[in-house]
């Protein structure tokens, strides 16, 4: 391979996005939807640049801020509901040539509704087409779950028509799933195409296409609300690495010997009530308090509580829910730190919960962290797992659920 050709990624993102609103900038497992692609194009190491095409600031903005280039704000007739990719692409390549003078020899499309990639995805993709002069292109597929030699249109007249037959099956529709060709699905992850085909040719694929054969469980395609929270349960319910904006997340620990929680944003929702002789009320969920209870029931898992504040709820509710507890922390690090050393604890079997940047000293010394979906930023970008609920609202609950069923899931194998 001539590691001097300029690979160039482009990441298409159009502003008005009909089925998700702001689709392309909404929080993603942490990040916006957008980061993923930009991450997959920065780290990889045959790409030499990467830009996203858009029609909208705020995405460009965001864009900016997560390393990709944005040379020009795409005209509103290359960004319309039906506008296919291939003048986006050749709008992109023109006008790189024209005011830049730079030409690439091949173009990585990377589309931000597929953002659960491989790690080598991109590089596997490209060193395969420049592997292959005789190639225009190659096309990320998977195994296609339904056959279309089982499918069927619908006439005019209200009767059924096969979609597709074969020659020398009968009744393909009716022939077991063994006798039918091997169909492949393709996945937004990865095209990689060569200039030449897009700018001479007119097309997005060429005529000779080779395919990039993805892990089904990558199988990720984000068009609907419905299709987002699937994605998001996916991340949640298995250990996937993949490509990600920051720092790879890591697996859950083999074994958890401490749970570790900050108080509030956690376990309550990060707001008080406060009367007019200065006594304060906090917002607490019951989920949360059965969660750990069931952990406690079903795991050998220490769990203690350790805040910044000093105030009597806290007591209050962690001995109601006889959690060990430590208050009025400034330096929660030294404590924990402390804490697991006086218990022989290895910190990579310790998971801590942290919701504010007063948590990240504690994030960056155990094992694996989490946050509630309403956490600052900071923090989401720094943890392993970024929760689907808030803090107060079920987010420990749904840690301890998760990690129940991945202690009965070890435990039938």
């Amino acid at each position: 391979m001539n590691n001097k050709k300029e690979i160039l990624a482009i990441i298409p993102a159009r502003g008005n996005s009909k089925s998700i609103p702001h689709k392309n900038i909404r929080e993603f497992a942490g990040y916006p939807l957008i980061a993923f692609s930009i991450a997959a194009g920065l780290q990889a190491k045959t790409v030499t640049r990467v830009i996203v095409s858009t029609d909208n600031a705020e995405i460009a903005k965001v864009a900016r801020h997560y390393g990709a280039e944005v040379p020009f704000i795409r005209p509103d007739e290359f960004s319309q509901d039906d506008t296919p990719d291939l003048p986006v692409f050749q709008h992109a390549l023109h006008w790189l040539k024209n005011y830049q003078n730079y030409s690439p020899t091949v173009v990585v499309q990377l589309r931000p509704t597929s953002p659960v990639r491989p790690i080598n995805c991109v590089d596997r993709a490209v060193r395969l087409l420049l592997d292959n002069p005789e190639a225009d292109s190659v096309r990320g597929v998977v195994p296609a779950e339904q056959n279309p030699y089982k499918m069927w249109r619908i006439t005019d007249d209200r009767k059924m028509s096969p979609l597709l037959q074969i020659e020398g099956i009968k009744e393909s529709y009716n022939a077991p799933r063994q006798k039918l060709p091997y169909v492949y699905w393709q996945t937004g992850h990865i095209d990689v195409i060569r200039v030449s085909t897009i700018l001479e040719k007119n097309s997005m694929s060429g005529d000779i296409i080779l395919p990039l054969m993805i892990d089904p469980l990558y199988t990720v395609d984000i068009d609907t609300l419905n299709d987002w929270q699937k994605a998001e349960q996916l991340l949640k319910s298995h250990d996937i690495e993949m490509v990600s904006p920051f720092k790879p997340k890591k697996p859950f620990p083999k074994k958890v010997a401490l749970l570790v929680l900050d108080f509030d944003g956690v376990l309550t929702n990060n707001q008080v009530w406060t009367d007019q002789i200065g006594r304060e009320m906090v917002t607490s969920s019951r989920s949360d308090g059965l969660g750990l209870e069931l952990l406690r029931k079903n795991m050998e898992t220490e769990v203690i509580v350790i805040s910044t504040e000093s105030n009597p709820v806290i007591a209050a509710r962690c001995k109601k829910l006889e959690l060990p507890f430590y208050q009025g922390i400034e330096d929660k690090a030294s404590v924990l730190k402390e804490l697991l050393k006086k218990k022989d604890i290895n910190p990579e079997q310790v998971i801590y919960v942290g919701n504010d940047i007063n948590d990240l000293s504690c994030i960056k010394m155990v094992g694996y962290t989490a946050a509630p979906a309403d956490a600052h930023p900071d923090v989401k970008k720094s943890v392993d797992l970024v929760l689907k609920r808030a803090g107060g609202l079920g987010a420990v609950r749904e840690l301890c659920d998760l990690l129940i069923t991945k202690a009965r899931l070890k435990k039938d194998k």
